[in-house]
């Protein structure tokens, strides 16, 4: 029996909104156990392996064409950029670890995935990401409590360098059996290794 695959996830990241759309659903088509979402800090990502945002080099615009391409190929809404764009997900991604510690995840982030990339609000307001919150049922106080505790911060924090350690370099990354598949067009090819095809 193979172990869950796990899908490691930033809210900022929009390939990462355009994996979360469809890895669940994809997972399942492939009669395999859908994946355990892990937020993770992808600036944390950044740092450890010396790396930098498509969004901010040359390659910008066809990036954000591309996101664009694949979110219509996808049947999804148009996108709608936040301005900014990339902004700082630091506080929402401190909300989907509490919303995970809640059982909440997936509710939660695509919740507030479709406020950034659907809507195109910027999830550096807190109280864009209250709207998801409140999609996902999970109440205002206890968000506010929970995003300033140090558990939920160290949580983060060592999610994040766990997931570095098995080879996850960026996101949206499905890690199946110790084999990472980086990649919103890798998640059929992640499914597959998930039912040891």
């Amino acid at each position: 029996m193979n172990a869950r695959a796990t899908f490691f996830y930033d809210l900022g990241s929009p390939y990462a909104y355009l994996a979360a759309e469809r890895v669940n659903a994809v997972f399942a088509e492939a009669d395999a156990e859908v994946p355990e979402w892990q937020p993770v800090l992808l600036g944390g990502l950044f740092k450890r392996f010396g790396r930098d945002s498509w969004a901010n080099g040359p390659g910008r615009e066809q990036g954000l064409r591309e996101v664009e391409r694949r979110a219509s190929a996808y049947g999804l809404p148009p996108i709608a950029w936040p301005e900014p764009f990339p902004g700082n997900s630091l506080y929402a991604m401190r909300v989907a670890t509490f919303a995970k510690e809640i059982g909440r995840t997936v509710a939660f982030s695509l919740a507030a995935f479709r406020q950034a990339y659907a809507a195109g609000r910027d999830l550096t307001e807190a109280d864009n990401v209250m709207v998801a919150a409140a999609a996902a049922e999970m109440h205002p106080r206890a968000i506010e409590v929970a995003v300033g505790r140090d558990a939920v911060k160290s949580s983060l924090k060592r999610a994040t360098e766990r997931a570095g350690d098995l080879g996850v370099r960026g996101v949206p990354s499905v890690l199946v059996d110790g084999e990472v598949h980086w990649g919103d067009d890798r998640l059929e090819e992640a499914a597959e290794a998930a039912t040891g095809g």
